[in-house]
């Protein structure tokens, strides 16, 4: 698959775009596109989960898709406050920080957001 985004030149977007454009003809969207179509929902979180995902967004867009999987909490996490007990303080209990990581990655693939 990785051969098809070099071929379409869509190496800055997620493999979701170009299996898209293949099986639908749809506009293979770049993540810098996809994460900013998706910020307009961030005024549905506080001021500090906006941050961090905004940090998260940033992430995804520089290093690619797998910075979503929720294996990489932890290391983000770490990555933007320094050790995890400072996010805990910021963003609340992991279960908390999980749910609005995993939750806002829906509106990256929004149909609102995605065409």
């Amino acid at each position: 698959m990785t051969e098809f985004q070099k071929l379409l030149n869509a190496e800055n977007s997620d493999l979701y775009d170009v299996l898209a454009y293949i099986a639908f003809n749809s506009n293979i969207l770049e993540r810098k596109d996809r994460a900013e179509r998706a910020k307009i929902y961030l005024n549905n979180y506080d001021l500090k989960q906006q941050e961090f995902l905004n940090f998260v967004l940033n992430q995804y867009v520089k290093q690619g898709v797998d910075e979503l999987d929720e294996t990489k909490i932890g290391d983000l996490l770490v990555l933007k406050y320094h050790a995890i007990a400072d996010a805990k303080k910021e963003l609340g209990d992991i279960a908390t920080i999980r749910n609005t990581f995993i939750g806002f990655q829906i509106y990256l693939y929004d149909k609102r957001v995605a065409i």
